[in-house]
């Protein structure tokens, strides 16, 4: 899939995405042993050659981890406000990771990242109708009424007048897509946390914490999905 040269750049976790589009412009980055100073020039990471000041930069070995994302951190490598991001949480050995979409600050759960960036891509297509399924709670009573208005796959596993608590199946990904969706029956969520993507499970991972997955995990979870180095 090709992308634009600065955002194939920040995936190598060497510079930004500003960053990088800066040293594109300054004549700094090279494709293929030729200058390109158009940050929205189109590449394939996996098929080309990319050189900043002239040093070829070395893509990361292949790697995938899953991440109980803790609340109150955001999703992005580096926050202009000096918030606390999901890099953080894991540490200083990121190189070349990146999140596969995203969780808002406010949501808690399992998000994976990726140095495939074939795989990501994949995946966070919505054609392909990847299932993410959420634990949620929000204020106020939902009745069976409500749910039959709300298109998605849908359990509730309590209610009250105070806070119903329910299990949410979507397949399309799209931002804030679950707390929409409670909005349009008049509901605030007030706790959202993912708890499978795809066949992936968070399991017994504290907030946080995180593990590595391996290609043959990943195949068993995502069957139809390329994955690099997996035939």
């Amino acid at each position: 899939m090709r992308v634009p040269l600065n955002r194939a750049l920040s995936k190598l976790g060497i510079l930004s995405r500003a960053q990088a589009t800066e040293a594109i412009r300054a004549g700094r980055v090279r494709v293929g042993g030729r200058i390109v100073d158009d940050p929205a020039h189109l590449v394939v990471p996996e098929r080309v050659r990319i050189a900043l000041d002239e040093a070829p930069q070395v893509r990361a070995q292949w790697r995938t981890i899953l991440l109980h994302k803790p609340r109150g951190v955001v999703t992005t490598r580096r926050d202009p406000e000096g918030r606390d991001t999901v890099f953080d949480a894991i540490g200083e050995d990121v190189r070349g990771l990146n999140a596969v979409g995203r969780l808002d600050r406010a949501t808690s759960g399992l998000l994976l990242l990726t140095t495939d960036s074939q795989f990501a891509n994949w995946i966070t297509d919505p054609a392909n109708g990847v299932a993410r399924v959420y634990v949620v709670t929000v204020r106020g009573r939902v009745s069976d009424a409500d749910i039959e208005r709300l298109d998605a796959e849908i359990t509730l596993r309590k209610a009250s007048g105070r806070e119903s608590h329910l299990v949410v199946q979507l397949r399309r990904g799209k931002n804030r897509e679950v707390r929409r969706l409670f909005e349009g029956i008049g509901r605030e969520v007030t706790r959202l946390k993912r708890v499978t993507f795809g066949g992936l499970e968070l399991g017994s991972l504290e907030p946080g914490q995180w593990r590595d997955v391996s290609r043959t995990e990943l195949r068993a979870a995502f069957p139809e999905a390329p994955i690099s180095g997996c035939s």
